[in-house]
Formats: C-alpha cells, structure tokens, sequence
C-alpha cells in the first residue's frame, strides 16, 4: 500500500507523526508531502523518522509529483481550508495541491481530513460540497469548542485501508450487535454481565474494510466505536430486539455478538421506584428474555446470519454439539462458539479461541480478536 500523506498548516498538523505511524503498522508505505505552514507547526523532521523516508517541500525538475500521484491513495491530514478551497477550483500553486489535481486526474483516490474552526468550515461548505459530488472522501471532523477537530487516527486509518482495499464487500449492508445488555432493577441497579464489545467492533472493521456499509447496534461497551460506522444504541434486551427488527429488512448479513441477557426482570418484591433500600430484603423474580436469533430468518428469511454461542467449562465436542443445535433452531448460516472460561480469551480480552461450525467444523486457537474477525468476514465473503 503506497499512500502519499499530505500535511498542511493546522495546529492539527501535531497529529500526523501518530497518524504516519499506525498507517506503517496495518503496512502501508508511507511518502509525506508537507506545506510550508505545516514546516512551521511540526518539523519536517519528524514526519521523515515516522515514514523513513526524506519529506518532500517542493517540487523540482524530476516532476515526481506525476510518480506520486499514480499512489494507492492521497491522503490529506490535516486538511486547511485554504487548501480545499483551492482544489475545489482546481488551483495548483505548491507541491501539495499540484500533486492533489494531478491526482484527480488519474483517479487515484482522494481523502481529505479537514481540521480548523468551526466557523471556517461552514463558510467553506460548498466547496466541500462540490469536491464531495467529484467522488472525493471526507472523513467529518468532530465539532466541539466551536472547533472542527482531527477525527479519530483509528477512524482515518480504517477509512484510508477501506478506500485501498479490492472492496469485495462493496453495495452489501451489514448489521452487527455487540456488547452487553442491561436490565434495570431500579434507577441505579441493573442485571448486566461482562462483555466488552471487542469482539463485535472488531468484525465490524474488517466488514468495513472489504467495502461493507456497516451498521452496529451497541448495548454497554468498553472499547471505542469508530464514527464510520452508523450507531444505534440501546440498553435492555427489548430494546435490543426492537432495534434489530427494524433493521433486519435493509440488511444483507447479520452477526449476533452481543451478550443478550438470557433472562429479563418479571417482577421486583419492593414497591419502590427510585432506589431500593439496602437495609431490606430483595426479591426479584427473572423470565427467560427472548432469543433475538431465533427471530430473525423469519423476519428475513434471505438475510446471511451468524450468531455467536458462549459456554463455560464444556469440552470441543460439546461446545460443536450446542452450535450445531443453535444452528437449527435459528437457521444460522454458521455459529461462532467459545468457551469463556479458557484462559486468556472470553469477555473483557483482547485474544479469544473459538470453533467455528457450519456443515463442517473450523478451530481457530488463542489469538487476537482482529485475527479472528477476519477469519469470519472471510468465511463469509466465500459463503456469499
């Protein structure tokens, strides 16, 4: 992956050097193209230990601009107004923005990353605008402070491999729940359990990536949730269902990670509605919540679905046993089972070891959650 990373004169500019380095880690090759204003926020420096290599400031009679332009990707980060503004008209008065429409020529993918006041955003918005109806991408900035700020690195990183990307998944509309339900007792106590979200996150970026439009319906997380994505948030397992019926429709696939509660509050024994005292006795009475999974190929009997199975302490034979029972009772396509008592997987890690189990049975072993989502996002490019 060759990306030319193109800095200019925002204070956002400090960013970059984080920016160039998680871009090396998902292996891209880095060149950066700097601005004279950018030169005098961050020294060029920098950006040459973050990409190993030597910085361009200007162009010069070898027009390696041309070279450059042919990239896998143009990247803009910081983007100024100036900037955009100029290539909104097509202006070509400095290395960057003569690489930027040299660029466009060749149809090489654009992305731009503004970042500057708020006010000089909206005044600039039809040039974005017009560049945006041209194909180019904008990664939105995060308006607070009456600022428009730098976005998430994670964020500019997934949509930078998504543009680079074959796109396989492109025109196919994912929905996927992830984290933890929970159940209210009063206003301060609820039924909950310890799911993260990592692992529904995690599929959801490399869906993402291959092209998927993708969105993720979150109960209670502990991890961040990319802005790319569209959210729907909810708290308790009806809220859940509901959410996920209404959307069942638009979707293509479907992957059921998140921890459902297994079972919803029927009836408290105290009368009071704020908070209950301590100092009595507690009763609650539970009713088994309803199975989401089981809902859904009748909802959308052509929807691809997967869905997740969680057990504790049971042996591999087991563990395919009740997937494969799991597969018929909801038509799954395939089942993703674990045992969440294995050391070092389970909620809450970062690594998990699972079986995946359709007509066959796959066993991946303790590794990252990235590893293992994209492992399934492969079983499902070669299943649809």
């Amino acid at each position: 992956m060759n990306i030319m990373l193109c800095i200019t004169g925002s204070i956002a500019a400090v960013e970059s050097v984080k920016l160039a380095r998680e871009l090396r880690r998902q292996g891209a090759n880095i060149k950066c193209f700097m601005s004279d204003d950018a030169c005098n926020i961050i020294h060029p420096n920098s950006m040459e230990f973050a990409t190993g290599q030597e910085v361009i400031l200007e162009l010069t009679g070898a027009i390696e601009h041309v070279k450059y332009a042919q990239a896998d990707l143009i990247l803009v980060a910081p983007a100024t107004a100036n900037l955009i503004s100029k290539f909104a008209f097509k202006i070509a008065d400095n290395p960057i923005s003569t690489l930027l429409i040299t660029a466009f020529g060749y149809s090489t993918p654009i992305i731009f990353v503004p970042a500057m006041h708020e006010s000089m955003y909206t005044a600039i918005s039809e040039n974005i605008k017009k560049i945006k109806d041209e194909g180019i991408v904008f990664i939105e900035p995060k308006k607070e402070e009456g600022k428009a700020k730098f976005p998430s690195i994670h964020d500019i990183v997934l949509q930078s491999l998504r543009e680079i990307s074959e796109g396989r998944l492109r025109d196919k509309k994912f929905l996927i729940s992830t984290g933890g339900t929970y159940e209210q007792i009063d206003s301060v106590r609820g039924i909950t359990n310890r799911s993260s979200g990592k692992m529904g996150i995690e599929i959801a970026k490399e869906a993402f990536v291959n092209g998927a439009d993708v969105t993720v319906i979150t109960g209670r997380m502990d991890v961040h949730v990319p802005k790319v994505f569209n959210r729907i948030e909810v708290e308790s397992t009806e809220e859940m269902k509901n959410e996920v019926i209404k959307m069942l429709p638009e979707n293509d696939v479907f992957i059921s990670v998140a921890a459902v509660s297994d079972f919803t509050i029927k009836k408290i024994s105290s009368t009071k509605a704020n908070k209950i005292s301590s100092e009595e006795d507690l009763k609650i009475d539970l009713k088994p919540a309803p199975k989401i999974l089981n809902l859904v190929k009748k909802i959308n009997p052509k929807i691809f679905l997967v869905g997740f199975k969680a057990e504790y302490n049971v042996t591999e034979d087991e563990l395919v046993f009740l997937a494969r029972k799991k597969i018929k009772s909801s038509g799954a396509d395939f089942i993703v089972a674990n045992d969440v008592s294995v050391e070092g997987a389970g909620f809450g890690s970062d690594k998990n070891q699972v079986v995946i189990v359709d007509g066959d049975t796959f066993t991946v072993p303790l590794t990252s959650k990235t590893e293992i989502a994209q492992k399934i996002v492969a079983k499902i490019l070669d299943m649809i």
